[in-house]
């Protein structure tokens, strides 16, 4: 029985302890900051927020190009010989990485790329119930197993809640009279991905410690989340209270594995420091 290899991008944020665990390959996007190109996991996402503190600029990010994703199947099929691998991408309608992964696929056989539509935490729900599910069924056909995956795809949910609009704003990405507006009237758009894009669909007011919670309790009630594993996303500086009183509420609800993982550098850039977001698939 050929062995069955799970990749995907540094964008899905994966904890350390589960890419280790179910042996998943990740390859690394880009950082640019001060004009120099960064691997993901290279620089800190302190060093992202200091270097914002002391320039008022955010770094960029770019996409893993073709050939670091020839390099990066290569040295899979050399590290598991006669492997079949399935790398699940981050959203083609948010970046180019994934239209290079499908370039670079072209040159090796038994290589099936899955589109999540998804970032941060939403695509990490869509890897680790595959890896859950290859956990359990190690023997499964890795055509039905692609079929399971496609299936997570449109019934993954993933919110965002950023931490500050200084950082939407420093990348151009909200006006200066909506950062004016949302900074007078302390408002937190909340964010989700919809069809595989980053949409702000409603807004909330007020502390954080406020905030999170009436979000997330508007999130576990809109959708009908699977009560296996919940994706908890922070970003550096959010508080240690709001922290525990998510937890709280997930268990509350009856989550049984609730799963914390911190935002890197490329989703910190959107979201700056102290951000929140929920991720998980809907039943």
């Amino acid at each position: 029985m050929r062995k069955i290899i799970l990749s995907t991008d540094s964008g899905a944020d994966l904890p350390k302890e589960l890419v280790e665990k179910y042996q998943i390959q990740v390859a690394p996007m880009h950082i640019i900051m001060d004009g120099k190109d960064y691997l993901d996991g290279e620089l800190s996402v302190e060093e992202v927020f200091e270097y914002y503190n002391r320039t008022k600029k955010i770094p960029s990010t770019a996409a893993t190009n073709v050939q670091e994703y020839h390099d990066f199947f290569s040295k899979i099929r050399s590290d598991f010989p006669d492997s079949l691998i399935i790398h699940i991408g981050c959203t083609s309608k948010a970046s180019v990485t994934f239209q290079s992964a499908v370039i670079a696929a072209k040159e090796f056989d038994d290589l099936f790329l899955v589109d999540s539509l998804n970032i941060t935490g939403g695509l990490a729900a869509i890897v680790m119930y595959a890896a859950i599910l290859l956990e359990h069924e190690p023997s499964i056909d890795h055509n039905r197993l692609i079929e399971k995956i496609e299936s997570f795809v449109p019934k993954t949910r993933l919110a965002i809640l950023p931490g500050s609009l200084d950082f939407l704003k420093a990348g151009g990405r909200v006006s200066n009279l909506v950062y004016l507006g949302g900074a007078l009237l302390k408002i937190k758009p909340c964010i989700e991905l919809k069809d595989g894009k980053l949409v702000s669909i409603r807004n909330y007011r007020g502390k954080m410690s406020i905030v999170a919670e009436k979000f997330m309790r508007d999130f576990l009630n809109e959708y009908n989340i699977d009560r296996k594993l919940l994706f908890l996303i922070y970003s550096i500086g959010l508080d240690e209270s709001i922290k525990n009183r998510m937890v709280e509420i997930a268990r509350g609800k009856g989550f049984e594995n609730v799963k914390w993982m911190q935002a890197g550098a490329g989703i910190s850039t959107h979201a700056g420091p102290g951000g929140f977001g929920v991720a998980g698939l809907e039943l």
